[in-house]
């Protein structure tokens, strides 16, 4: 059970700090000698290793920070992200426990949660990048997607309590981070955005294509507008510590209520930027990855629906595969938005940037625009995950 403490002032942690918490919560032996890393975690945390060096156990102390530790102080950030992150946690745990850390305590006045240590995992996109293909990760993804969803949105869900839970989760701030991000600023020549010059003639293609822009928007009003489910919200390789046997979702920090197809579409993205990443012959895995997620997603899904519908059209033949289908195109679309967005944007992802020579990986982000481009317009005509390794390849030899 999660326990909730107030502290009547909010003061970023320090390693020494951290270990004090952890000895006054009993979390660890109170008399061991406890030891403690600041691991970091990217642009918006602390995160605090503490481990009693004798018996090996450890916790990770996770505590928002009020601003963006990408930006600096100049852009502020809400402390309710915490509350947010860890009820989103405790709630995937009622359907997939074996998916997410265990939570252990959270203070909502410091914005702490304290949380299983996932150290004997690897994040899944530094795996990736190292040439390892972790074969259980999109069976296990397909199923924290399925489950996750279903069972927060109408179709699995009572309805008057949904709307109770939608209220709970307003996340205007992460929110405007995503809807800026992906959603709004690569598309136009914003000061946020980041590329290598050698891309300035793919970049300024995009700001002037608006038959782009128009598909954009319209994924963008779907985003703003539609309360479908409980999302993670930043479902990204960076999100999933894995091994050859585990998988463990983290950071839901930008949980809140939207569209289905967006958690679903940020993992095919990801995969995506990892396939591109590697030699030809070492490819195969990534799109067996992206075709898994979906296989496993639509088995899962419809068996929730079949076994645990509450809406009563969820009855009516037809109406599931209605719903699959504007999943996966949604999905497709949003694919394509982080496509981009990641090669352009403010935020980048280590597969692309690490890839050498220079030229090479030049070549690859423009490879990346194109693809993007392509399943944000075309996201009504793709209808399967072979077209999209079909897609890739056609695209890919246009550039080269």
């Amino acid at each position: 059970m999660c326990a909730h403490k107030k502290s009547p002032i909010y003061e970023p942690l320090t390693e020494n700090g951290a270990i004090a918490l952890a000895k006054k919560l009993q979390l660890l032996p109170e008399n061991s000698q406890l030891t403690c890393n600041e691991i970091g975690d990217g642009n918006l945390n602390l995160v605090f290793r503490v481990e009693n060096p004798e018996n090996g156990e450890s916790i990770i102390i996770k505590q928002a920070l009020p601003y963006a530790k990408v930006v600096g102080e100049s852009w502020p950030l809400t402390l309710d992200r915490s509350r947010i992150e860890t009820n989103a946690l405790l709630k995937q745990a009622e359907f997939v426990p074996q998916y997410v850390p265990k939570v252990f305590y959270s203070d909502e006045s410091l914005a702490i949660t304290i949380m299983e240590d996932l150290s004997h995992l690897e994040i899944a996109r530094a795996a990736f990048i190292s040439g390892k293909d972790l074969p259980l990760l999109s069976q296990h993804v397909g199923e924290f997607l399925a489950k996750t969803l279903f069972y927060t949105s109408d179709y699995g869900m009572d309805q008057h309590y949904k709307k109770s839970l939608v209220q709970q989760f307003i996340n205007p701030d992460l929110c405007k981070i995503t809807e800026d991000l992906i959603f709004t600023d690569p598309f136009f020549n914003h000061e946020t955005n980041d590329y290598e010059p050698e891309l300035q003639d793919d970049v300024e293609q995009i700001w002037q294509d608006n038959e782009l822009k128009l598909e954009v928007a319209k994924l963008k009003q779907i985003f703003l507008t539609k309360a479908e489910a409980l999302l993670h919200g930043d479902l990204h390789t960076g999100s999933i510590f894995a091994d050859e046997q585990e998988t463990k979702i983290i950071d839901p920090e930008f949980a809140y209520f939207g569209p289905i197809g967006f958690d679903v579409g940020q993992v095919f993205a990801n995969l995506l930027f990892n396939a591109l990443s590697r030699e030809t012959n070492k490819q195969q895995i990534l799109f067996h990855h992206i075709e898994t997620t979906w296989d496993v997603f639509v088995k899962e899904f419809s068996t929730a629906w079949e076994n645990d519908g509450l809406e009563i059209y969820t009855n009516l033949d037809g109406y599931l595969d209605y719903v699959l289908e504007q999943i996966f195109e949604e999905a497709i679309g949003y694919a394509g938005c982080e496509l981009i967005r990641r090669s352009i944007g403010l935020a980048h992802v280590a597969d692309l940037d690490t890839i050498e020579p220079y030229e090479k990986k030049i070549t690859t982000k423009q490879i990346v625009l194109k693809i993007g481009r392509e399943l944000i317009v075309n996201r009504k005509t793709i209808k399967n995950t072979q077209q999209i390794r079909e897609l890739f390849n056609q695209t890919a030899l246009s550039v080269i």
